[in-house]
């Protein structure tokens, strides 16, 4: 039930319910709830949001690509200096060699005979095919053995009466060399061929 007459400021007449609930009479509205707020708020952001999300990307894959190149220049560099460790490993195994060559190069060829030299030389080539075969290289000297054109060359052919015989290698003319399973050079051959 509503109240007809006027209440003043000293009343002490409750307001009632439906009184309150009417907007003022003058005109001004309500202040905004703090639902409305919120939802201003977040208006707000989601206009902002695609801007920084685009710029959030941004940097996130100019920093990608500044690690990615900081990767490549570091793998780069360890790549180079293994290979100087690796180059450093085999010259050093090679010292000796080369030592024993130096001094075989050396004599005086009027107090040495020529087959104490050649020994000297036939040493040397073992020990320095003995280092390098701890290192993973393998002579290809493949004399009486098929020919495999995957590690032979021929450059030439000669007959042989033994059907037996055919594609086999009679003469090496130069050995052939695998390190680590990798094939540095064929080794060149004749090759026996039967004509039947």
């Amino acid at each position: 039930m509503r109240h007809s007459k006027k209440r003043g400021h000293d009343s002490e007449e409750p307001l009632d319910v439906e009184d309150a609930a009417e907007p003022a009479a003058d005109g001004d509205s309500a202040p905004p709830s703090a639902d409305a707020n919120d939802e201003a708020s977040e208006a707000l952001a989601a206009d902002a949001s695609p801007d920084s999300e685009v710029q959030a990307e941004r940097e996130k894959y100019l920093r990608l690509a500044a690690e990615y190149d900081n990767f490549r220049k570091r793998t780069a560099k360890e790549r180079l200096e293994a290979g100087g460790r690796a180059q450093a490993e085999l010259v050093r195994r090679l010292i000796d060699a080369l030592d024993d060559l130096a001094r075989f190069a050396h004599v005086d060829p009027s107090a040495t005979d020529a087959a104490t030299i050649v020994q000297g030389v036939d040493m040397v080539e073992k020990k320095m095919l003995r280092e390098l075969g701890s290192l993973g290289l393998e002579v290809i000297n493949p004399v009486d053995q098929p020919f495999d054109p995957a590690v032979h060359e021929a450059v030439a052919t000669e007959p042989t009466p033994a059907r037996e015989d055919d594609h086999m290698v009679a003469r090496v003319y130069q050995p052939g060399y695998l390190f680590q399973g990798q094939l540095l050079r064929p080794a060149r051959v004749v090759v026996k061929q039967w004509n039947g």
